[in-house]
């Protein structure tokens, strides 16, 4: 396993810790220095019920800090670029901190934003953005009553027809 999944698998881990939400994905965050350690760690919900994972992680280390500028995010969801609950979305955040490089575990689907563009943002303001495809089914557990529809009880339908 390289270092890029195994940073993905912690911030995964991290995902799980979420409280379950049926308006916010459970995402897991993990800002790694140059060296390989570990600056911080952040998950959904972790403080509020609005924070989001990058934002908690963010959080926990000052804007000045100058390891970011040298840092890779992991994020088990693409970064969003647009929030109703916070006046800056976390690519925005992302862009702010400096952070030159982003690894993600799979796309924002359109169930709450239309149109996720957080990869885009961060990509054309320079920062090298790399998926983990393999990885996704992973990043997408915690988050399954969002992304798959739920079967309905066949007594129920019975009932109904």
């Amino acid at each position: 396993m390289n270092a890029d999944e195994s940073w993905m698998r912690r911030a995964i881990e991290l995902a799980h810790r979420c409280p379950r939400s049926d308006t916010a994905y459970a995402v897991g965050a993990v800002i790694v220095s140059e060296g390989g350690d570990v600056l911080a760690e952040g998950f959904s919900r972790e403080s509020d019920e609005h924070v989001h994972a990058e934002e908690a992680a963010l959080s926990k280390l000052g804007a000045d800090d100058s390891r970011l500028r040298t840092a890779t995010l992991y994020s088990t969801l693409e970064p969003c670029s647009e929030r109703k609950s916070r006046p800056r979305p976390c690519a925005r955040l992302i862009l702010a901190a400096g952070i030159p490089r982003v690894v993600i575990a799979w796309r924002e689907p359109s169930h709450f934003v239309a149109d996720c563009v957080g990869v885009e943002m961060l990509e054309d303001a320079g920062v090298t953005v790399t998926e983990l495809p393999e990885l996704a089914d992973a990043a997408r557990a915690p988050n399954r009553h969002l992304t798959e529809p739920v079967e309905q009880d066949p007594a129920s339908r019975r009932r109904q027809g």
